[in-house]
């Protein structure tokens, strides 16, 4: 685990900074801690130290942090560093004079930012001035609430005084009506990150960006320590705020002030990755409940969120894993009194000692073993698919089976939950702690763990404030637009756009039709399906009705009439077509066609033409009768001599058919009557020749 520390040069009792040392010296750093160092470069010491020679020139300490990158096992951990200055030279009236001075002072290393390997870096976006306009790397800090699935548009300003941030402002920042909100531009240095964005929130800042004072890989900004002081920060630090590169904060601060304004967006709609209709995060948590105002905030979250969190995974809109960080003791320190207090399975597994006094309290293998309980608990009710049964059991747990109370540490009688756990004693790899360490490594885009807690969401790290409101929007945005649910789309989340204008989207006011469909991240202009009718167009200008049944919705968007009672429609299953008797484009009119003026019907010579709406009426003149399949008039009497004669050959087919089927009747009964009485002749003689050969056969028997 890589960590930014900073180092503030003290006294031998480790109180302030001494006097400016201004001229080029070399030092020896000697790190000791209380904690064996795991995996720590440059080990030369048996014990717990490490040790490494740098060499600083021109710089004045007093009031100064110097930055340094070390490997350490634990974030929680308070550091100190004697410097041994091994020589110093002065050039004073073009004489140079060299000296070895035997000088010692304490250091406090305190942790300011954790360098992760993967993308946690998010797009900030300057839309003015031209010069400046484009995309550029910010590092969101680890405080405060970003707006994942949305974004927040501001200006820059840079103060006059107080550019560090470090101390309350005497002026204020605040947005004036009907303008952008003010994003403060502050320098990194002599203060810790989440000092300088209170200051500024309390100004009326609506968001922080802080220009680093080197050339380096951006990293999340996060609180170096555990006190009073911190706990105020984390706990009222509620606008968010960035690192940028130091490159791009000078020419940030160079257009400002020249005068130019300065526009800028942060945009957190990408944050998240949002591949389909289920989101999977992980919590890297912690059973130690004596660690801090961290501690307090976990807790205080998990119960917050725990409903909100059963509700998603229940719905299977989510799949949620819990996680816990350990670390392993080196060989050479297992039989040491650290690593017995804090680990277990012969020093695989560690976690730090709760009250950081080995003589006290709890020890940290109390911790680890929860820890393990706590995730056999979740594999067994993963098993039994039913995984929200965790939030039940760790929310229960806290409240409990406090540390403070001296319950920490209940044991279950779960057979299966004991079974996974396995023994804590053994010297053996335990395969759920295994698993563990081995899932601290970042894979893809999310980075190795190195901050508790963590929060990952669709394999991307959540960086903010642990609050109920503020993670809920970070899972909602990792869902496909359209397929989030319910409680994505309340109002206390997020804001229906489809209210203002109809998110400028296709509508039929007429029918209460939309293709404006609110999502998370904004809306979409989508055509809807509506009772059964799919529309299609782009969304935005056009929707129309296609299919079967689209004539039901609004007459399929067709031209439709109606007069004397009777409707004329365009509408078609497939088209909008006006129907016979008119012309037009089907959709916006049909005009009436007057056939008569048009000569189309009723030309005959007898023929009299009236027009009418679709159609017309053709009369003809004397005794005449109109024949409309033929346009022509014919006699009445002809058609009544015709109607006669038919008449009579129908009549005519019937009595024969009649006849007919009467003789046929009457050959069916008479045959039957004959076949029967030939078969009562027949039966008279049949017996004696069934005698004749019974006693043939008889005869010969004998």
């Amino acid at each position: 685990m890589e960590i930014e520390l900073a180092i503030c040069l003290a006294n031998q009792s480790g109180e302030g900074c001494a006097s400016s040392h201004k001229r080029p010296a070399t030092y020896n750093i000697r790190m000791t801690s209380n904690l064996p160092f795991f995996s720590l470069a440059n080990l030369k010491t048996n014990d717990n130290t490490w040790e490494k020679k740098c060499r600083f020139g021109g710089m004045a300490f007093q009031n100064t942090i110097k930055l340094f990158n070390f490997k350490v096992p634990f974030a929680n951990e308070i550091y100190h560093i004697t410097w041994m200055r091994e020589d110093a030279s002065d050039r004073n009236g073009g004489n140079i004079r060299s000296a070895t001075v035997a000088d010692t002072r304490v250091y406090v290393v305190r942790l300011v930012g954790v360098r992760s390997g993967g993308s946690n870096l998010y797009g900030l976006m300057v839309t003015a001035p031209f010069e400046l306009r484009g995309k550029h790397d910010s590092a969101i800090g680890n405080f405060g609430i970003p707006q994942y699935g949305g974004s927040l548009a501001g200006v820059i300003v840079y103060p006059k005084e107080n550019v560090m941030a470090c101390d309350e402002f005497s002026n204020s920042f605040p947005s004036k009506p009907g303008a952008l909100p003010t994003f403060l531009l502050v320098d990194r240095g002599a203060c810790v990150f989440a000092k300088k964005v209170l200051n500024a929130q309390n100004a009326g800042a609506s968001a922080v960006l802080v220009v680093d004072d080197t050339n380096e890989p951006l990293i999340t900004m996060d609180l170096p320590h555990e006190d009073d002081e911190a706990e105020k920060y984390i706990q009222n630090v509620t606008i968010p705020s960035a690192l940028i590169d130091k490159k791009f904060g000078e020419e940030l601060k160079k257009a400002v002030s020249s005068g130019q304004m300065v526009n800028v967006n942060l945009d957190w709609r990408e944050a998240v990755p949002h591949p389909d209709e289920r989101v999977e995060y992980e919590l890297w948590t912690n059973s130690n409940d004596e660690c801090g105002a961290k501690c307090d905030m976990l807790m205080e979250f998990i119960k917050d969120f725990k409903g909100a969190a059963q509700l998603l995974e229940k719905g299977g809109y989510s799949q949620f894993t819990p996680h816990y960080i350990t670390w392993y003791c080196p060989e050479a320190f297992i039989l040491s009194k650290q690593c017995k207090s804090q680990c277990i399975n012969n020093g695989r597994y560690c976690a730090p000692d709760p009250e950081q006094d080995f003589s006290i309290g709890y020890e940290g293998k109390d911790v680890v073993v929860e820890n393990l309980r706590q995730l056999c608990v979740f594999k067994v009710a993963n098993e039994s698919r039913k995984p929200w049964i965790w939030w039940d059991y760790v929310t229960d747990f806290h409240i409990r089976c406090p540390m403070k109370e001296k319950k920490y540490n209940k044991r279950m009688d779960a057979e299966r939950i004991q079974k996974c756990m396995g023994n804590v004693n053994e010297d053996a790899e335990n395969s759920i702690l295994k698993e563990e360490q081995d899932a601290q490594i970042g894979k893809g885009s999310r980075g190795d763990v190195t901050i508790l807690p963590t929060l990952v969401v669709n394999n991307r790290q959540y960086r903010g404030k642990l609050e109920k409101k503020a993670v809920l929007k970070a899972i909602c945005s990792g869902f496909e637009e359209t397929t989030e649910p319910a409680a994505c789309l309340s109002d206390e989340i997020e804001t229906n756009e489809c209210n203002d204008n109809n998110g400028g989207c296709w509508q039929d006011k007429a029918a209460n039709i939309t293709a404006c469909k609110d999502t998370f991240r904004g809306r979409v202009c989508e055509c809807p399906l509506f009772n059964g009718v799919q529309f299609k167009g782009d969304g935005y200008s056009h929707c129309e009705a296609i299919g079967p049944g689209r004539c039901r919705i609004n007459n399929g968007g067709c031209w439709q009439e109606t007069h004397n009672s009777t409707t004329f429609s365009a509408c078609q299953d497939s088209k909008c077509q006006c129907p016979p008797g008119f012309i037009g484009d089907g959709i916006k009119n049909c005009e009436d066609v007057d056939e008569c003026k048009e000569k189309i019907a009723c030309q005959c010579p007898e023929c009299s033409c009236k027009n009418t709406l679709g159609g017309y009426e053709c009369t003809c003149s004397g005794d005449l009768l109109y024949i409309k399949e033929h346009d022509t008039c014919i006699s009445k009497k002809v058609d009544a001599t015709k109607a006669s004669w038919t008449a009579v050959w129908i009549l005519l087919i019937i009595l024969a058919a009649i006849s007919g089927g009467a003789y046929m009747l009457y050959k069916y009964r008479l045959r039957s009557y004959m076949d029967s009485e030939i078969r009562a002749i027949m039966a008279q003689y049949m017996p004696l020749d069934s005698q004749n050969e019974h006693l043939v056969v008889k005869h010969i028997g004998q």
